[in-house]
């Protein structure tokens, strides 16, 4: 039977660190039938990759997607940076399960602790289900552009369980039976695995934190038993790391890696966690990944995530400024399209110029015309901008956007603000790509292109690693420690999600500010160039950067 696509004369990467090699790719239904040197015979189409990288599709293993699939289908930003498969369930909040009633605080909770609308999510999601076996029924019938499966959320699972109990008690041994119960459904439905926070930053709206940060070891090796039961499954954390621990020892710290390793062992499975650099504790990730390395040398698999930029709040006139008056309140509440050209009052212009900011205008940069960039240099910060022009931070800023005709982006990365520490981070081979919060925090950052910037700038820019091996920490890696079966790897019998890249002209154009999500609620989006094809599942979902039509994503079960 002819195969229904050919890619032909690309260079196969196909994630496994191998290297790179001219080849064919077959695929015929949702399946890649060969790969070899040279494939005869025509197909039904026919991909000329000449000049090319083919890929396997990229694997996100932390997305927040998981209201946006109900109104998004084509799951902008992801779809547009070569990802095939994202993970949903991060960090402990997800929607199932859910008890009678419970749905508005669950989004609340969202709206919280990820910045994601609640409005939107109530109106937005069905809510037609109990369990999670029957929310990731849902998942299967709602189109999609990408694969996604979820970890179930230990706050849904709490609440659940014990009510409003839930949000800070203690567990009994009655109340863990329950919650055990839920998640053993859920790993039997097909959960990727099971998710907590535990970090004392994540708050719900009368700023208790979110259920499950204070649970007792019991409880959370209780969780890794039944991912243990099932033989699959990762168990995913919001660690707390440095929170309330300035003793040099870092006990609470060590403590924290401990009872994560003694789930990995205990269970058998994964244990992955984010994990930042801090100018705040520059010194916390190094500690934190020995610790971690401690807990593998006695049989544990614990390994922490990271992202390969800086995390933190992207400014701009379309969104929110970090100036703090009158005068910018006033000028936030004008119409967006008519912001810019009110600059130009010179009455304004002095009432803006003096105000408090939210932050010291040396941690903020302006992100300089052309491709997003992210390496901040000291002397490139808004406060040193605005020394050298003798005028205020606040007019600084006025003059970038009067003189670039739009509103530019103030970058101000809150995390991973060293990209000496970042560099560090990701050199380790037991830390993985992670923490791009697709679909999370929309007003404030857009990191879900962490494909494309680690590509274009560390990989071909800065050349700091091999191609094969960058590729491979995409696809195969993360793939594999979260479950994903038969993706990640160009091999035969493997699903066929595929990207065709034109490397040399790979771009990460600014972020910008739109007003497309439900009720005319506000997000960053992130778009690029050189993605010449995307194919999901053996059909081509993205053409040059635009949607084919074609939604063939499928749920993603361990």
């Amino acid at each position: 039977m002819a195969p229904d696509i050919i890619i032909r004369n690309g260079t196969v990467v196909d994630g496994t660190g191998a290297p790179a090699r001219q080849a064919d790719v077959a695929i015929t239904g949702d399946r890649i039938t060969a790969v070899e040197p040279s494939i005869d015979g025509t197909a039904k189409r026919e991909i000329d990759a000449e000049g090319r990288l083919v890929t396997p599709g990229f694997v996100d293993i932390h997305t927040h997607l998981d209201a946006q699939i109900a109104w998004d289908p084509v799951q902008s930003s992801s779809c547009w940076h070569g990802i095939t498969s994202g993970v949903l369930g991060n960090c402990g909040v997800t929607f199932a399960p859910v008890a009678p009633g419970g749905a508005d605080f669950l989004a609340e909770m969202m709206e919280s602790v990820e910045d994601i609308p609640r409005r939107a999510i109530l109106e937005g999601l069905p809510w037609d289900w109990t369990t999670y076996g029957e929310y990731l029924q849902w998942i299967d019938r709602t189109p999609k552009g990408i694969n996604v499966g979820g970890m179930v959320g230990h706050s849904a699972v709490r609440l659940a369980a014990m009510g409003a109990r839930g949000m800070d008690h203690t567990a009994g041994p009655d109340d863990i039976a329950k919650m055990v119960e839920l998640v053993d459904e859920a790993m039997s439905a097909g959960a990727l695995g099971f998710s907590t926070s535990r970090t004392l930053a994540h708050v719900v709206p009368d700023g208790r934190q979110v259920p499950g940060t204070f649970a007792e070891p019991t409880e959370l090796l209780a969780f890794g038993d039944v991912l243990g039961r099932h033989g699959k499954g990762v168990f995913e954390a919001a660690p707390r790391l440095g929170e309330r621990d300035r003793d040099e020892h870092l006990p609470k710290t060590r403590a924290e890696v401990a009872w994560m390793g003694e789930v990995s062992r205990r269970s058998g499975r994964p244990v992955s966690f984010g994990l930042v650099h801090s100018n705040a504790r520059p010194e916390l990730y190094q500690r934190v990944v020995g610790f971690a390395k401690e807990e593998n040398a006695t049989g544990a698999r614990v390994r922490p995530q990271t992202t390969c930029r800086g995390i933190g709040v992207i400014y701009t006139l379309n969104n929110r400024v970090p100036f703090r008056s009158a005068a910018w309140k006033e000028l936030m509440n004008v119409a967006p399209e008519a912001r810019l050209e009110a600059l130009r009052s010179p009455e304004r212009r002095a009432a803006l110029a003096q105000c408090d900011m939210a932050a010291d205008a040396d941690r903020m940069w302006i992100l300089p015309e052309g491709d997003a960039r992210y390496d901040c240099a000291a002397e490139d910060n808004l406060a040193a901008i605005a020394a050298r022009r003798g005028v205020t931070p606040a007019e600084a800023y006025m003059d970038a956007c009067l003189e670039a005709g739009r509103s530019v982006n103030l970058n101000y990365p809150i995390l991973n603000q060293s990209f000496d520490a970042v560099q560090e981070m990701l050199d380790d081979p037991v830390i993985t790509l992670g923490l791009a919060d697709a679909g999370a925090h929309v007003g404030q950052i857009m990191d879900s292109s962490q494909p494309t910037f680690f590509l274009s700038y560390w990989v071909r820019e800065k050349q700091r690693w091999q191609l094969e091996e960058a590729i491979r920490r995409l696809t195969s890696d993360t793939a594999d420690l979260f479950g994903v079966v038969d993706r990640g790897r160009l091999e035969p019998g493997r699903f066929a999600d595929v990207n065709v890249i034109d490397f040399d002209n790979l771009r990460l154009p600014q972020p910008e500010y739109v007003y497309d999500f439900p009720n005319g609620a506000g997000r960053y989006i992130q778009r690029s160039s050189g993605y010449d094809y995307t194919v999901v599942n053996g059909q081509v979902f993205m053409d040059h950067g635009e949607h084919t039509g074609v939604l063939a994503g499928a749920t993603l079960r361990s």
